[in-house]
């Protein structure tokens, strides 16, 4: 990771990028993120459907690629180690979303489980987490 980290911070420094304004960056996040999102609009396709469909899975890369980058600017600007922001949120996350809860054998074996998420999310918004 730190090497391509390294990878970034050269590739934005040679365009003289390694000083932009943090909200341009995650302006460019939001706006590159609802280019990736305007793929899906007016359809509701499977998983499998979208990755049969290789013109739809190349425009995907394509924008992916970008939110990835403009991420990716935006740590490496900002000094934050990518790796270790990831490895804590998936720890927290594994904690707020525990696997059991959210498998379908899980679901099946305890009906009414299928909103489970929703009632997570709404209480760690009431308790301001």
């Amino acid at each position: 990771m730190k090497e391509f980290e390294s990878r970034i911070r050269a590739y934005l420094k040679e365009r003289s990028w390694d000083k932009l304004r943090p909200a341009d960056v995650a302006k460019s996040i939001l706006i590159e993120g609802a280019e990736l999102l305007e793929i899906f609009q007016w359809d509701n396709q499977e998983l499998e459907e979208v990755k049969s469909d290789a013109k739809k899975m190349e425009k995907i890369r394509s924008e992916l690629a970008d939110v990835l980058i403009y991420s990716f600017d935006m740590a490496v600007l900002l000094g934050i180690d990518v790796e270790t922001i990831v490895n804590e949120k998936l720890d927290k996350v594994k904690e707020k979303y525990p696997a059991q809860l959210f498998n379908k054998d899980a679901n099946a074996k305890n009906p009414g489980t299928e909103n489970v998420y929703q009632q997570i999310k709404q209480q760690y918004r009431s308790e301001g987490k």
